[in-house]
């Protein structure tokens, strides 16, 4: 049976006049009610800053199911949105500035804006988080060591963020460099075991550089209290498409891990500095320009390292009935560039295209497919 998993979609909410975003995430919550998928684990949730909204799936065990679910809330939180007089839109970061954003009420938000200080005052950062399911904590931290290589292909090919407070970034994904300024971000260490990791985690809060033990932002981590994986390296997903895509490859990485340590073998022990350098170079480039190759530790082609990605778990994905979608949305996004490509093709016009393309692809069914029927 397919492994299960699901996906937690971080959004902006935006004055649907100026585009700016706008500190009314709780009375879009309150409007937007339950989750439709509330039985299967789905929920809605408020996020560091009142400007963010998060929708979690419940849990899948198939693409269809993921997509409807990820569909379906997300045209449940625009509906919500719009009674507010707002927006929702999927995007890594704000194109425009607007006011200080608001942080959301409660205490551990309260500790992390203490905490944090200036680092988070303009950290208004969505992702879109893939949970996969695991056995046992001991063996989402072997899967880790396996997924350690492959993780800056990930933010490569969903960077989603080149626009920060108005100009562009340069960047591809400009949320991955607003993270690097947290401790602990990238790719994670290798650990031997789940004990390793937590002592980790728990030597890092006693420093007094993590809230609390439940926090970490490397890119890979055990589940915080579910049994999962959990991959936190794509910016938020343009489309419904673009989220499948990641919660396919990335449970398709899973499996192949789970596969290997099932053969004995374990993860190679790439470089904790070369891999940091490959997650900068996927955040300054995503799949348009050199990506860095981390086993022979020298660049490459991001579309080529793409490529060996798809190589690397093309049996996982046949084996779980998903090979030719996801093809298909890999081909697209090869032809129609990455969210962050797209959003500067569109400023070639003016800012408000930018934020039109942003509300049409936050909420249109199968955008993809449209897209590549107008082209």
């Amino acid at each position: 049976m397919a492994t299960t998993m699901g996906v937690e979609e971080e959004f902006l909410l935006l004055e649907a006049g100026s585009g700016e975003p706008a500190p009314l995430a709780s009375k879009v919550l309150a409007a937007a009610g339950e989750h439709p998928w509330r039985r299967s684990g789905g929920g809605l949730h408020g996020e560091l800053f009142q400007t963010q909204v998060e929708a979690a799936t419940g849990i899948c065990t198939t693409l269809g199911e993921l997509r409807t679910q990820l569909r379906e809330a997300r045209v449940m939180l625009n509906a919500a949105a719009r009674d507010e007089g707002l927006e929702l839109v999927s995007v890594g970061t704000p194109v425009l500035a607007g006011t200080e954003p608001v942080l959301t009420e409660g205490e551990r938000f309260a500790r992390i804006g203490q905490m944090y200080a200036g680092v988070i005052a303009d950290y208004q950062s969505a992702g879109c988080h893939v949970h996969i399911g695991i056995a046992d904590r001991d063996m989402a931290v072997a899967v880790m060591n396996h997924l350690r290589p492959w993780l800056p292909t990930l933010v490569a090919l969903s960077a989603n963020s080149p626009f920060d407070r108005g100009r562009d970034s340069g960047y591809a994904s400009w949320r991955i460099v607003q993270q690097s300024r947290f401790p602990g971000f990238g790719v994670p260490p290798w650990f031997d075991s789940a004990a390793a990791y937590d002592r980790q985690v728990d030597k890092l809060a006693e420093c007094g550089v993590l809230v609390d033990e439940a926090m970490s932002f490397w890119l890979a981590r055990p589940g915080v209290g579910l049994a999962t994986v959990e991959v936190r390296a794509a910016d938020a997903a343009a489309t419904v498409g673009e989220a499948v895509l990641q919660a396919a490859l990335t449970r398709a990485l899973v499996s192949t891990a789970e596969a290997a340590l099932a053969e004995g073998r374990q993860a190679p022990r790439v470089g904790e500095q070369v891999c940091a350098a490959a997650v900068w170079n996927a955040a300054r480039h995503g799949l348009d320009g050199p990506g860095i190759d981390v086993f022979a530790e020298r660049a490459a082609p991001a579309v080529q390292l793409l490529g060996r990605l798809l190589s690397h778990v093309r049996d996982a994905l046949a084996d779980s009935g998903d090979l030719a979608e996801v093809e298909e949305l890999l081909a697209w996004v090869r032809r129609a560039g990455t969210g962050a490509a797209r959003q500067r093709r569109a400023a070639e016009g003016a800012t408000g295209a930018v934020l039109e393309l942003l509300r049409e692809q936050t909420t249109r069914e199968e955008p993809h497919r449209a897209y590549e029927a107008s082209a």
